[in-house]
């Protein structure tokens, strides 16, 4: 059975170009941080913003969507699920509150892990909560739409002895200072894809892991700007580097090195489009007429008047109707909906 061995991360042996990433994202988080103290009102929007994405994001990886206005009302718990596809994003949802609001008491280990996944398919007809009973597999199509083993997870029988030697192994890592936590997560993350525990929602439950071990190291611009949605956004990027890390890694000659890459890059990523809406949104040395545009261009969901009046506190509703309008007709955005309902999104 495959073994866990991180004893490479230690300081001194890594690439040059990986270490440069984990230092720049150290001096955004530190920003970041400074910011929190002073402005806690734009960061809890952002949080309120960044659910609704991580929860759409993470779900969209594999297919599962419903409507914008669904998806706001599922997040936000102002209905029930409709279908099966609600009540997948419905379990996201309650996963992914738990984290917000216990992940100091969350650790790695297997139960925690089994918790997470009962709790994201509660309301589906399988279920979770428990390891594989069959083998599963990892597949993909060709250009020609012939399907093909990608990888062959760890079986049935293995798993559960491989998730108990995988926490392990992370537990012991994380006592060792020399060792850098940013770079052991996605080592953990890549080794619990390839085991893929469970026969459905393993890729859930993978970033659901990383942002609580994100959480949990001190890198929590993830809960203000949605990883989830990072990675779905560059997708085609994340399978690519998940493939070539998994490469050999039955036999122990896989490198970790493309995954981490791709997840520290992401984790940037994150920290820049916070620095970088932060920088507009919360400045008030910049007029009202750009921070308004910052705004609304910087959504990645369509937005109400409401919504950014509670992004900007200091801004009129009057300010804000008249920004409004000069964007509709330089045709930097669009209206949806009509009357109270109407929200606003940058023109495709």
């Amino acid at each position: 059975m495959r073994s866990f061995d991180y004893s490479f991360l230690e300081v001194g042996m890594l690439p040059a170009g990986l270490v440069n990433v984990v230092s720049a994202v150290a001096q955004l988080r530190e920003r970041a941080s400074q910011r929190q103290e002073s402005h806690a009102e734009i960061f809890v929007r952002l949080e309120s913003i960044a659910k609704i994405q991580s929860v759409k994001g993470s779900n969209a990886i594999e297919g599962i969507v419903t409507s914008e206005r669904r998806l706001v009302e599922i997040v936000n718990q102002n209905s029930a699920p409709l279908n099966h596809n609600e009540a997948e994003i419905a379990g996201y949802r309650n996963a992914l509150e738990l984290l917000h609001q216990a992940h100091a008491t969350l650790e790695v280990r297997e139960q925690d892990i089994l918790q997470l996944h009962a709790l994201m398919l509660a309301l589906t007809p399988a279920g979770g909560g428990e390891y594989k009973k069959f083998d599963n597999i990892i597949s993909e199509l060709d250009a020609n739409g012939r399907r093909h083993l990608r990888f062959a997870p760890t079986s049935a029988a293995q798993t559960p002895q491989a998730m108990a030697q995988l926490v392990l192994a992370y537990r012991e890592a994380r006592q060792n200072h020399s060792i850098h936590p940013l770079l052991l997560i996605p080592c953990f993350v890549l080794d619990f894809l390839c085991i893929h525990p469970f026969a459905d929602g393993n890729g859930r439950i993978s970033r659901l892991l990383s942002l609580l071990l994100l959480y949990k190291n001190g890198f929590d611009a993830v809960r203000y700007i949605s990883f989830e949605e990072q990675i779905n956004r560059a997708k085609v990027a994340y399978y690519q580097a998940l493939k070539e890390s998994s490469l050999g890694w039955h036999e122990g000659n896989n490198s970790y090195f493309p995954f981490m890459e791709h997840f520290v890059e992401t984790l940037l990523y994150c920290h820049k489009e916070l620095d970088k809406r932060f920088a507009v949104v919360g400045s008030k040395k910049v007029n009202k007429q750009r921070r308004i545009e910052a705004t609304v261009l910087g959504s990645l969901l369509p937005i109400s008047k409401a919504e950014i009046a509670y992004v900007l506190p200091d801004i009129s509703p009057t300010t804000i109707e008249a920004a409004l309008a000069k964007m509709l007709k330089s045709g930097q955005i669009q209206k949806l909906g009509s009357s109270r309902g109407t929200k606003y999104v940058k023109r495709g």
